[in-house]
């Protein structure tokens, strides 16, 4: 098994010990510890670092979810690579696992609602104080393409390439999924109003939210290709039992089972809700004058099986960048891997990071891409 690409560092910046970090949506954290990550080396010009923005469940560590972006994207001899994990997550930065100042104890629910405005500010900070003034690409799926979009938006100077994939406001569709997601858990008795203790977490409840978000990475061709009406794969007969599954429940309780080793209730809580509420318009007049601001260009890439975040909503948002005047394009690349394609089909993604889209370069077959082109 080949190794796991290591940081070149990582490290924690830590911010706001005077003065409060004031929230879009009213809250404030005091003080804000980001953790970072960082593969490569900024060179004498500063002109070469690429920021990772994770999505929902991962970590400042790009190298361990996404390793294959380092085998044919990221370049690191030419490119200096930098991720941190969001705030409300629980793998280094300040969310709700993190013990309140004030209280002395953990914020647990008591954590604020944040926004992606709020996550990118947070990144601002960490990057000021790494001496990163300038971004070639800032690089994300999900929710991590709602922060390459944000970047985009909010700092408009400091952006050269702004690559989202799979990423738009949800739909109906996505904040119904979401929404269950969270009753989920909050329906679990060993949520405690979410003060559960360390360690005894709602395993059932936070099991359940990621195997039903597991149904909406994926799409029902992959599902047929690969669970079809097979019976659980450890033996059990679906027809004899009524607790006994098919393969793809089977899988599905695997998924939560390994998630809810490694992830906090509460931070899937706050996440999930910023997730919903990510509109670019917050801040501004409108979606229109927050779109005029953006200076990089902008590369958006839907995924044909995805149906948590459609390509047609992910084109639609491509069309309206356009139209605000900012330079933009639009990949939809085929996949039935739904909106995990873009974890799967990193030849798709090479071909839009490696080089701005154009007509010619988007026909290639060997990427599966199918071009819409919006610029």
């Amino acid at each position: 098994m080949e190794a796991v690409l290591q940081p070149t560092r990582e490290g924690d910046v830590s911010f706001a010990h005077n003065v409060p970090f004031r929230l879009e949506a009213g809250g404030s954290l005091q003080p804000v510890s980001i953790r970072y990550a960082i593969y490569g080396e900024l060179n004498a010009n500063g002109d070469n670092a690429v920021l990772v923005c994770h999505a929902l469940s991962g970590s400042a560590r790009v190298a361990d979810w996404w390793p294959e972006m380092f085998d044919s994207v990221f370049d690191l001899s030419r490119s200096c690579v930098i991720c941190t994990n969001i705030l409300g997550s629980c793998y280094g930065s300040t969310g709700p696992a993190s013990v309140n100042p004030a209280t002395g104890r953990l914020y647990g629910p008591d954590f604020p609602l944040v926004s992606v405005r709020d996550l990118v500010r947070a990144q601002a900070h960490v990057l000021d104080e790494l001496g990163i003034a300038h971004l070639r690409t800032v690089i994300g799926a999900s929710i991590g393409g709602m922060q390459a979009l944000q970047w985009a938006v909010d700092y408009p100077d400091r952006v050269g390439h702004c690559i989202a994939i799979g990423a738009a406001p949800l739909s109906a569709m996505g904040l119904a999924l979401n929404h269950l997601q969270r009753k989920a858990i909050l329906l679990d008795p060993k949520f405690q109003a979410g003060q559960y203790d360390p360690g005894r977490q709602p395993a059932e409840g936070l099991g359940l939210a990621r195997a039903i978000a597991m149904c909406s990475y994926k799409s029902a061709e992959l599902f047929g290709e690969r669970y079809a009406r097979k019976p659980n794969r450890n033996g059990e007969d679906p027809l004899s039992s009524m607790h006994d599954r098919f393969d793809v429940a089977g899988y599905l309780d695997y998924q939560g089972e390994k998630f809810v080793q490694r992830f906090d209730a509460n931070s899937y809580l706050v996440i999930s809700k910023l997730m919903d509420n990510f509109d670019l318009s917050l801040g501004y007049a409108s979606e229109h004058d927050a779109l005029r601001r953006i200076k990089a260009h902008v590369s958006l890439i839907g995924i044909s099986s995805d149906w948590l975040f459609p390509p047609e909503d992910v084109r639609a948002l491509a069309e309206r960048i356009e139209a605000a005047g900012a330079e933009s394009d639009y990949t939809e690349f085929e996949s039935s891997h739904g909106h995990d394609g873009f974890l799967a089909e990193v030849d798709a993604i090479a071909a839009v990071v490696n080089g701005r889209v154009s007509a010619r370069r988007l026909a290639l077959t060997k990427h599966k891409v199918r071009a819409i082109v919006c610029s």
